[in-house]
């Protein structure tokens, strides 16, 4: 079987190198970065081809022959590039988070008769698919709250951050407005808003604040009370609203010295200098998803946990195990035929469908990933 990887970033590179382990996958990376496609050269069953996706014509021309596409590119490509895929009549799997609404391509996939599995990522991703199963064993679903982050193993002034992925979808993540749903009403906050402490006993306190994270699930599932929180260690949140209410995200250019200069592009450079992850840096990645509803007269909650840590042996980080590891699981499901659904298809949907929540665990525990389930009663 072909599949075609589009991005060789943290996360696309570690999708790869996962797919490689299987002798029956022929993987060609792509990547307009020769840097990054660099270091998969090498790899048994894998070809690599530098390539720009927004040429007319360049993805059809890469999919053919293909069966099935794994799209990983930063978020503002990446609702074209998807588009483009479907166009080109290719199951998919799509893991980059991109601001539009993926439902407005349902039709088109349907018309296609494709199955286009979006948001496949950790977070959107495995709390989606947590959602999907845990709704799927209830009658009645009451509530769904998720804390979930990516942070460094060592804190460093003054962010205390460094960018586990992609930069600019992170500063996308402190301007869009997060959509929330309470008394089943959907209801809007600003990003940043809504901070308070959570205590986790391996790692301390974080800092958790209200982000435009549940995406989907706003529209699949019929649960009152929704809510996503992003994890970071304390004063981060505050610190990233100051950059925000003094204009350095704003994305529309200013004259300076005669010169026009966006912002948000001066900030990028100088942010993601500072961001971005040295060879000896390590991350962890964090998550709780609780949900609660009934099941007959009982009522029932679910927690699940996961504290992730960087992996020394094949030198991945966190960030791109959690989420890499569930879009190729994912996708092993989709060519294994575990789902079939056509059309738009977020995790919950896969989640909601018999086996495939047990089979995403039983992959996560031969990769090292361990999701602890507590289940109470009442």
């Amino acid at each position: 079987m072909k599949i075609v990887v589009f991005g060789a970033g943290l996360v696309g590179s570690a999708i790869i190198k996962d797919l490689a382990e299987d002798r029956e996958f022929e993987v060609l990376g792509v990547d307009f970065s020769t840097s990054a496609l660099k270091d998969l050269q090498g790899l048994d069953s894998v070809t690599t081809k530098q390539a720009d996706l927004t040429e007319p014509g360049a993805i059809p021309a890469l999919v053919k022959g293909a069966d099935l596409v794994i799209s990983a590119v930063p978020g503002f490509m990446g609702f074209n590039t998807l588009k483009e895929i479907i166009k080109a009549g290719m199951n998919v799997v799509d893991i980059s988070f991109f601001p539009e609404d993926p439902f407005e391509l349902d039709e088109l996939a349907r018309e296609r008769g494709i199955t286009a599995v979006v948001d496949c990522g950790v977070a959107p991703g495995l709390c989606n698919l947590i959602a999907g199963d845990v709704a799927e064993k209830l009658d009645q679903t009451d509530y769904y709250h998720c804390y979930v982050g990516g942070l460094p193993e060592i804190r460093r002034w003054p962010y205390e951050y460094q960018a586990v992925f992609s930069p600019v979808d992170v500063l996308e993540e402190y301007t869009r407005p997060a959509r929330f749903v309470e008394n089943g009403r959907e209801v809007i906050y600003p990003a940043l808003s809504g901070v308070e402490l959570i205590d986790f006993p391996a790692l301390g306190s974080l800092e958790a604040f209200n982000t435009d994270g549940l995406r989907t699930l706003r529209q699949t599932l019929q649960i009152p009370t929704m809510r996503e929180k992003t994890l970071r260690y304390p004063g981060h949140a505050n610190l990233m609203r100051v950059f925000r209410e003094s204009g350095f995200f704003n994305p529309e250019p200013i004259e300076i010295g005669g010169q026009k200069v966006a912002p948000l592009a001066l900030t990028s450079q100088l942010l993601f200098k500072q961001w971005r992850m040295k060879k000896e840096d390590r991350d962890i990645t964090v998550m709780q998803v609780v949900l609660s509803g009934r099941k007959g007269k009982e009522k029932v909650t679910y927690q699940y946990d996961l504290v992730d840590h960087y992996d020394e042996g094949k030198g991945i980080t966190s960030m791109a195990r959690t989420t890499g590891y569930t879009c190729t699981i994912v996708a092993r499901q989709l060519l294994k035929g575990l789902f079939n659904k056509q059309g738009i298809c977020p995790p919950e949907l896969i989640g909601g469908t018999e086996g495939t929540f047990e089979d995403l665990l039983s992959e996560y525990h031969k990769r090292g990933i361990h999701l602890q389930e507590k289940i109470s009663r009442e």
